[in-house]
Parts: structure tokens; sequence; C-alpha cells
């Protein structure tokens, strides 16, 4: 059986959907390669037509569930309104990502072999010195990842609208047994209606929303708030005898300065960094924090020319409701951003693809109804997965980010090799990779040797501020 690390360079290959742009889109479906399933069912079939599913949002979520749907048999339509969105993201993915979405190497901007983090006073740990020689954490731009995936959707049979969702009617009786359909309101833009656009509708039988934190089809099914943190970045153009420097380097910055709960980071695009920070608990300060990483980042991107500059809410946390009859929320409007690290492209692009999948099998390849208990197997599946994941970095969360004696504590452990180990395997393939019992006692030690060091030196900072 080969290794989960050979299995990712299974398919890699240059992109053959041309220019990362979604063209348009003919609405007659034409036959695919499909996925065959075989399930028991005593809903009622769907006649005349396939089943009809509507995803509203084309980031990695909506992109990979589009795609999945299509081929599955299912008459799908995406909308999206920002065909060429640039979301203030950090744009890492994990190496599973690469080989278990078929990703092509070119869409890639940097293969990301080491890391440095570096603590308040400025300490900084070199991460990254247990990956093999094949081992990367893989540097996206949103615009051309997002683009890529809608483009091959719709290679794939979905038919990609450009246009702003706007509400949804929900049927009467979308319990098991209904085949009533929602009516989605969007405004289409193309080149006929111009910049102003065109009120239409759809009918559907399923929606799958993949609309954002902001998510307006969450709002449609009552799916309840959540905390949200606020993600800032700029885009610098660097000399490029900098950007040498950051080749093949990303670096992360912890402190008050830069942000009270979340970090700094400088990442490496095609021919720019990426120099942003995040915050739940004060999101008035942001560009405060962002002059703070900018500051401490400040003798390697000198010279450096602000290209962009973007802003976007990022969740903290699931919603209380991701399920209502026929609609099933995935990706960020579902919540799937991790704490700690703050990573959610991985997690919305495998969200979007499990929901499709529980609805190409409940349907039998799009030919019969579905309905909430088909969606709800995603759900079950995705926490079970998942669940696990986002409570430990919610733990690492609370107990290394709440002071600067304690992120000094953070980086202090990040030097340790078993450690970089375990976090790296457990990051690039998405799977709790079992430690050596040894080794774990060590690490827990040194972590408490670390946290009591961080209390004492917390407590010797009150002393000297009072």
């Amino acid at each position: 059986m080969a290794s989960p690390a050979l299995k990712t360079f299974v398919g890699l290959r240059h992109t053959t959907v041309e220019n990362h742009h979604t063209k348009p889109i003919s609405t007659k479906l034409t036959t695919h390669k499909r996925f065959v399933v075989k399930a028991g069912k005593f809903s009622p079939k769907v006649t005349g037509r396939n089943l009809r599913v509507a995803v509203v949002g084309g980031g990695p979520a909506g992109g990979a569930a589009a795609e999945t749907l299509a081929k599955g048999g299912i008459e799908t339509i995406l909308i999206e309104r920002k065909m060429d969105n640039c979301k203030p993201c950090g744009g890492a993915i994990p190496l599973c990502m690469v080989g278990e979405f078929d990703l092509p190497l070119d869409i890639i901007d940097r293969r990301v072999t080491k890391m440095k983090m570096i603590s308040p006073s400025n300490v900084a740990v070199d991460i990254g010195q247990t990956l093999k020689p094949h081992e990367y954490i893989g540097m996206v731009r949103r615009e051309v990842l997002d683009a890529y995936l809608r483009d091959r959707a719709a290679a794939a049979g979905a038919t990609v609208i450009n246009g702003l969702f706007l509400k949804m009617d929900v049927p009467k009786s979308a319990g098991p047994g209904s085949d009533s359909p929602y009516v989605l309101h969007y405004t289409g833009y193309d080149t006929k209606t111009g910049g102003a656009g065109e009120r239409r509708t759809v009918e559907v039988d399923v929606v799958i929303g993949a609309d954002g934190a902001n998510s307006r089809v969450a709002k449609s099914i009552g799916a309840g708030d959540y905390e949200y943190a606020i993600a800032f970045q700029e885009r610098i153009k660097i000399p490029s005898d900098k950007m040498e420097y950051y080749e093949n380097l990303a670096e992360m910055y912890v402190g008050d300065d830069v942000s009270p709960d979340f970090y700094g980071w400088v990442f490496p695009k095609s021919d720019h960094v990426a120099v942003g920070t995040g915050t739940v608990t004060h999101k008035g300060d942001i560009k405060k924090f962002q002059f703070a990483t900018r500051h401490r980042a400040r003798d390697k991107i000198l010279g450096g020319k602000i290209i962009r500059v973007e802003a976007h809410p990022i969740p903290e946390h699931p919603r209380p409701k991701r399920l209502s009859g026929r609609v099933a929320l995935v990706g960020d409007a579902a919540g799937y951003v991790t704490k700690c690290s703050g990573e959610g492209i991985y997690f919305a692009a495998k969200s979007g693809r499990m929901c499709a999948e529980a609805i190409v099998e409940g349907s039998e390849n799009g030919k019969r109804m579905v309905e909430e208990g088909d969606l709800r197997k995603y759900l079950e599946k995705w926490d079970k997965t998942y669940w696990p994941t986002y409570k430990v970095l919610d733990v690492l969360q609370k107990v290394f980010y709440r002071s600067n004696p304690a992120r000094e504590a953070f980086v202090e452990m990040c030097a340790d090799e078993y450690v970089q180990k375990m976090t790296f395997d457990s990051y690039l393939y998405k799977r709790v990779v079992p430690g050596n019992p040894l080794d774990d006692l060590k690490l827990a030690v040194n972590t408490i040797g670390s946290l009591v060091r961080a209390n004492a030196l917390r407590r010797e900072m009150e002393k000297i501020s009072v």
C-alpha cells in the first residue's frame, strides 16, 4: 500500500482549464463520467429531469461541491458574484489537498519548506527541520484557486452564474416526501444586463450555502450567529533581493502588539508577500495590529509597495444550525475555520465535497428526491472526522494565546523537534498521528515547564507594571 506522502503526488499535472477565469456556460447539461451509487430509497423518484441543486458561493467549498454534484449526475448551478474575488487569506494549503483535490502545480505560487515562529520578544524559532524532501505547505492566491475550482466544476457540467444571491423562498413543507422547490432570487450579471444586473429567480430541490461568513443562505434558514474574527491583509510588492528571502519561507508573529488572540503573518506569493493579522476581541484596533505586524517585519519588507488591501470576517466556531430541510451549509458559511491556526481552505473544500457526496448518494445519482436525513449524513461524517481537531486547536488557543508570557512558552515549545514532527504530520495529512509514549511524556513535562516559566514571568511583569 502506498504511503500517504506518495499518494499526494498522484495525478499532479499542469492546468488544463485555461486562464483560470469562468467562461459563459451553456445551460444545457452534457453527459459526463458519473459516480455510481446503490442505495435503497423510499423517497419519490424525480420524473422528467434530474435532481436540481443550487450552490451559492464560488469559493473552495462551492467549487468542490459543484464539481462533485455535476459528476454525480445532478443538475447543478453555482452562483457567485465576484469572479475575481481576492479574499484576505494567508493562502496556505496542506500537502494532502494537492493530491486529494488533484490540484495542478502551476496554481501553487510557493512551496514553503521553512517557517519562522517569532515570539513577542522577537525570539525566532526555525520550523521545518522534520519535513521530508517532497513535503511542503502550498501557498496559493484565492482568486487563482477559486477560479480554477469553478472552471473545473463548469467543465464537469455545472452551470456557473455570475450573480448576487438575494434571498430564498423556503417551501412550507420541506420534510420527508415533499418535492416542493426552493425559489432563489438573485441579480444576474452578464454582457446583456451590464453593470446594473437583472433580477432573476430559479427553482431548485436542494441548496448548498457556501457563501461565506456573512452567508445569506444561513440567514434564510435561521442558522444563528457566531463569533467571528476580522482578518486584515496587505499585499506588498518588495524588492527582488528581499523576495529571495521569502522564496520558500513563511513567518508567523505572536504578541499583544500584532493581535491579542491570533497571530500576524508574512506569507510569500508569486511576486509579492501577503502581510496580515486578525482578531476576534479587538476588531476596532485591527489597523493598529496590522501596523505592528508590518513594523515587526520592517527590515525584511523595506522598500515594499502596497498593491492591494483586503479585509474580511472569519468565523470562529460552527453555527448553531448547519442544516434545515434540504438546505445545508458548508465552508465559512457553516463556520469551519480552526482556532489557533485559522485554517479554512482545506476544510471548506472538504466540507463542500462531503455534502455533495451525501446528496449524490441519497438521490441515487440525481434520480430521487433527497430529504434532511440524507444531508444529515454529511454532518455526522464531518463531525466524527474533524471535531477532535477543532477542539484541540481551541484548547491550544486558550492556553497559549492568553498572554505574552504564554506566547513565549508556545514559541519555546515550537523549537522541539518532536513537536514539529507531530504538528507537521497532522497538518500536512489531516490525520491524528500516534505519538511515541516516551516522547509524549517528555513533551508533557516540557510543556508544563514552559507554562510554569511563563506564569512566573507574567507575575514579574505585573509587579513591574504596578
